[in-house]
């Protein structure tokens, strides 16, 4: 299977590290004009540096998923600048720093902060980008929801798991609404990676009892990389899924 997006321009959330990193690098590889976002400054420079080294192209800019205004003015200048959007990954997320806590003691604050991030910010985009996508009668959103989002969170973390179950629902329901100007939109849950410094904070407190545990509840016993996520989302956005909307796929090694 080859997949190339020359002449395509891709927005990826999140791209700082992690899961958007690598989909920003695979993107960059295939050709495609990568434009990442993030609120961190220092990774999102990374993120463009490995991917002009491999020969990509890639703009990063500093944007907060959940600003409306912020997301808007950003997807107005790439617009501006490439002339149509044919991706969005959705990537930005994640708990913000917040553990586990019984209910009672979850601030209404700690709620929607994580809802802004991991849902709302994804609402946003598509709500900026629809209009480039309905003229060109052609779009391919991809949202990174979670394991979370089908099952329950690791972390216990309530807000989180119900903002990446919110995050498919919300998949499903702009797949239909969509779809008739060929705009499809799809998404992935993955399961546990190690592939930031949240994650590997979550490894560590597991202990090597935990982290045997869930490593043997995973059907190919061994954990999964950022790449393997990226290349469920090559799948998403390339032709070989044109027929393909409202769907979730599970990148979490068989459960």
């Amino acid at each position: 299977m080859n997949i190339e997006f020359s002449g395509k321009t891709v927005i990826v959330t999140g791209a700082a590290h992690g899961f958007g990193r690598a989909i920003s690098l695979a993107f960059a590889q295939r050709g495609a004009q990568v434009w990442a976002c993030d609120v961190q400054a220092d990774g999102l420079n990374t993120t463009r540096q490995q991917c002009l080294d491999e020969g990509g192209q890639c703009e990063v800019r500093t944007v907060d998923v959940s600003n409306h205004a912020a997301v808007h003015a950003f997807v107005a200048e790439v617009t501006q600048a490439a002339g149509k959007i044919d991706v969005i990954v959705n990537n930005a997320g994640g708990v913000l720093g917040q553990v586990g806590r019984p209910l009672e003691e979850v601030t209404p604050d700690e709620w929607n902060r994580i809802f802004g991030v991991n849902t709302s910010g994804a609402f946003y985009f598509a709500q900026a980008a629809a209009p480039a996508m309905k003229t060109a009668k052609f779009g391919r959103i991809v949202n990174i929801s979670s394991g979370a989002g089908l099952g329950i969170s690791l972390t216990g973390i309530q807000a989180y798991a119900s903002a990446k179950a919110a995050l498919i629902g919300l998949t499903r329901q702009l797949a239909h609404e969509l779809g008739p100007w060929n705009i499809t939109v799809n998404s992935i849950a993955p399961g546990f990676v190690r592939s930031n410094p949240t994650t590997e904070r979550q490894w560590e407190s597991y202990g090597a009892d935990g982290q045997r545990a869930l490593i043997n509840n995973i059907a190919l016993k061994r954990l999964g990389s950022a790449d393997d996520i990226a290349h469920g989302v090559l799948f998403f956005a390339s032709d070989y899924a044109n027929w393909i909307s409202g769907q979730v796929i599970s990148i979490d090694g068989g459960k």
